[in-house]
């Protein structure tokens, strides 16, 4: 699957567009994709999965991963940087030494990396910093050269292997070291803690668990409201079964917390949920069902 969306989304006056890196099956079967898989939830959702969410023949769930760029009051943001290319992650072989254009499909959106004004990281895992940096002379330097980068301070704490000698033995510490450290080095990194505000409409929301400092992103403007989420919910049978953790959660348990939290306040609030890993159409509003949530898919513009 290799189909590249440039359909837009608007919530007050933001504009929200997809800049997609991969999407197609995950790594994993269902069972080491989520820990505690139930194929029960599966089967009864089998009628919306199939394709764009599930391949039956490879018992697979299909994810994405993109970027979500967002321009807003004058600022361009882009939220969350995939992969990257040329990075080594031997641990991780949909992430390993990469050749995409994504950047391609950012300036196909309009946006040269040079207009970025803010890079937002929900996390310091690989799938969300990648393209903070690319590869120029054998350095690795910040992507968007006028951009400044925020980063949990929390995740920066665990991540960074001065911090936390027992990042020094992980050997996923090196998405710290070729796509986080570089930005700290040429300036341009801003730590950021739960309640900081981005602009006057956009603020940071702690959302501990899938990474011990993920934070989330809360847009409200003109009465209407978006949660950017990064891995609080990897995949849409979540929102009917938010407590099946990921194989990548740190804490488990605060992850399900996270999650129920954030699927209680979009329904509340009527907030349109941007994930990073959904199939398409990749967004969704979050609505009360028979089974404590429902997802409605909600297709962009353009």
């Amino acid at each position: 699957m290799t189909t590249q969306s440039t359909n837009t989304w608007k919530i007050g006056a933001a504009t929200i567009t997809r800049i997609e890196e991969q999407l197609g099956v995950a790594s994993q079967p269902c069972d080491r994709y989520f820990p505690n898989f139930e194929r029960e939830v599966l089967k009864r959702h089998l009628d919306w999965l199939v394709p764009n969410h599930y391949d039956p023949q490879r018992d697979r769930v299909v994810t994405s991963i993109h970027s979500w760029l967002i321009r807003l009051d004058g600022l361009t943001i882009l939220l969350d940087t995939c992969g990257g290319n040329h990075k080594d992650r031997p641990w991780s072989p949909r992430f390993h030494q990469l050749d995409t254009p994504y950047l391609s499909r950012l300036r196909a959106a309009g946006c040269a990396p040079e207009d970025v004004d803010m890079v937002l990281c929900t996390h310091m895992h690989a799938d969300h910093v990648g393209w903070n940096t690319q590869l120029r002379d054998g350095r690795w330097v910040p992507t968007f050269p006028n951009a400044k980068y925020l980063f949990s301070r929390t995740d920066d704490a665990f991540w960074d292997k001065r911090k936390n000698p027992k990042m020094a033995t992980d050997e996923r510490h090196t998405a710290y070291e070729d796509s986080v450290l570089p930005v700290v080095q040429s300036g341009q990194a801003v730590l950021v803690d739960d309640g900081y505000d981005v602009t006057s409409k956009l603020s940071v929301q702690a959302a501990p668990g899938h990474s011990p400092g993920h934070v989330i992103f809360n847009l409200a403007d003109a009465g209407r409201r978006a949660v950017f989420c990064g891995d609080v919910i990897h995949h849409a049978l979540q929102v009917y079964a938010p407590h099946w953790t990921h194989m990548a959660d740190e804490w488990p348990a605060d992850a399900v917390k996270s999650r129920r939290g954030m699927l209680q306040s979009c329904a509340e609030h009527n907030a349109m949920l941007f994930p990073i890993h959904f199939g398409a159409p990749h967004v969704v509003s979050i609505e009360h069902g028979p089974e404590g949530f429902a997802a409605r898919f909600v297709p962009g513009a353009g």
